[in-house]
């Protein structure tokens, strides 16, 4: 899950002209691997538009690329707390879950981005990640307890590869 494919629901989030060539700036930004400039970007529209839905996603996004996981999340749970309707900001706290290690908190919040959005493609396909987590979580913990059947074991092992991370 690259948080990077998250910043294209940015551009559902665009209502005017304006927001939606902030969006494209940082997707191109982040893309570039200039991450702190794309932050700085956000800030700057923040200053002028401190309420605006979509600069404070894509400035969330932005966050997430440095690391800075508790900060965006704080801004996606404000995000989805005033506009629970959208997907957005609960496939990117499923993100931030997902990679803090709290799969079934990541779960929760990627089921939530389907329940506003049953075709949002990029919930769907990371709680299909999720899922995989959970399932090698699942194994470790079976075989942890003892080894495991030979068949378990190359499952193991080939969800394992699945989630190796594809190079960028």
């Amino acid at each position: 899950m690259r948080a990077i494919l998250a910043l294209a629901a940015a551009l559902v989030l665009a209502a005017a002209p304006a927001r939606a060539g902030l969006a494209e700036d940082v997707t191109a930004l982040l893309a570039a691997g200039r991450s702190a400039e794309a932050l700085q970007r956000t800030e700057q529209a923040l200053l002028a538009s401190p309420r605006d839905a979509q600069t404070r996603f894509v400035h969330g996004v932005a966050l997430m690329e440095l690391r800075r996981d508790a900060e965006a999340a704080e801004v996606f749970t404000r995000i989805a707390q005033e506009f629970p309707e959208l997907p957005e900001p609960f496939n990117n706290l499923g993100l931030l879950h997902a990679r803090a290690g709290r799969l079934d908190a990541a779960r929760m919040a990627l089921e939530a981005a389907l329940r506003n959005d049953p075709g949002h493609r990029a919930a769907r396909a990371n709680l299909a990640e999720v899922h995989l987590m959970l399932a090698v979580a699942a194994w470790e913990q079976l075989g942890a307890a003892a080894p495991l059947e030979p068949r378990l074991a190359r499952r193991l092992q080939a969800v394992r590869e699945l989630l190796v991370p594809a190079a960028r």
